[in-house]
């Protein structure tokens, strides 16, 4: 396959991947969507169905990696980096996309969410303004629609957490989902995967929310970042590089588990 096509298919796989599991995130949270409190198992079940559908459209251009992490192992397991570069700009360019169709799916209950009293307050100036600068240095109301955040911050076990899950994940997709080539997911493997992600945000995603995909974070929380949303707080950037850091280790690990046990 092409550079051409491989950029192409991992910008459009990804953003389809952030916008169906963005999506259902934003349907769960916010006010004015018929969805709101559908709860976790919306949420695991919605990301699986995400992955599975973003697998089906891209896999014939790109192998479907959709996922840093990914593409590190399956480098690691072949021996062959020469299109990584190729396949990181497509997944964080078609996650920030994602994220922004997101924000514009949702554009009404963002703003109706945001601005209503009983989420982000009714203060007076110089208390509002003290509490921004406080919000701005952890988690805005909203965030979790983008990207993920701990119920326990305590890095090293969030970032344990990150790499056991996508070890899982990989070990998964090495062992059981790639294509007739080797070099991503072939249709019976996006199936497997997307059920693969379904178990763990059941059984791994409640103490950080599942990462398991350096793109799936960081992408939409730049976007988080640049969107103009009112009353939005900050972005969390101390947390930023444990969903990063954690999958690619986790990636990692399992090829070499996978070149050892398995290959």
């Amino acid at each position: 396959m092409s550079s051409s096509d491989i950029f192409i298919g991992e910008t459009i796989g990804t953003a389809i991947l952030i916008l169906l599991g963005g999506g259902v995130c934003a349907a769960v949270t916010l006010k004015a969507s018929k969805a709101r409190n559908a709860g976790w198992l919306a949420i695991a079940f919605g990301w699986g169905f995400a992955v599975m559908t973003a697998v089906y459209v891209s896999a014939p251009l790109s192998g479907a990696h959709l996922n840093p992490a990914v593409t590190v192992a399956l480098a690691v397991k072949d021996g062959d980096w020469s299109n990584v570069p190729v396949y990181f700009a497509g997944e964080f360019l078609g996650a920030m996309l994602g994220a922004t169709l997101v924000w514009l799916a949702y554009y009404g209950q963002f703003q109706a969410h945001l601005t209503d009293k009983e989420i982000v307050g009714d203060r007076g100036a110089q208390a509002q303004a003290k509490a921004v600068e406080a919000q701005e240095k952890g988690a805005g109301p909203v965030l979790g629609i983008f990207s993920t955040g701990p119920e326990i911050r305590n890095a090293v076990q969030n970032l344990a957490t990150e790499i056991i899950g996508t070890f899982v994940l990989i070990i998964a997709v090495l062992t059981q989902g790639l294509n007739d080539e080797g070099n991503g997911l072939g249709v019976l493997g996006g199936l497997i995967t997307a059920l693969v992600v379904v178990s763990i945000g059941l059984s791994l995603g409640g103490p950080t929310g599942y990462a398991i995909n350096p793109a799936r974070d960081l992408g939409p929380r730049v976007v988080h970042a640049l969107l103009p949303l009112p009353n939005k707080g900050g972005s969390d950037w101390s947390y930023a590089w444990v969903p990063v850091v954690g999958p690619l280790i986790g990636g990692v690990l399992a090829a070499g588990v996978y070149n050892l046990a398995f290959a």
